[in-house]
């Protein structure tokens, strides 16, 4: 074999590399869009799922402040009630 065909054979060769690599890159650019497309997906159902999780506690947070009142008043009734009622109280 001389240079020239020597040269042939190895300028095909790079040429059969470059075809390979393109194909190979372009089937895992295929994939990588296929998964950037499912995780696009899935920060859209948990952007959903995050604003009506924030919109039931936006609802239910003036409520939860009306229930820590009522407990504050329930535990002053009680300890006003079992001071009242404690043996201490009567004895003293």
């Amino acid at each position: 074999m001389d240079e020239t065909g020597f040269a042939f054979w190895l300028t095909l060769t790079g040429t059969l590399c470059w075809v390979v690599c393109f194909w190979w890159m372009h089937r895992i650019s295929t994939k990588q869009n296929a998964l950037l497309d499912q995780l696009h997906a899935q920060g859209k159902r948990i952007e959903k799922l995050s604003k009506l999780e924030h919109d039931l506690i936006k609802e239910v947070h003036p409520q939860v402040g009306e229930i820590k009142e009522g407990m504050d008043a329930m535990v002053a009734a009680v300890k006003e009630n079992t001071e009242s009622n404690s043996p201490l109280s009567k004895n003293g």
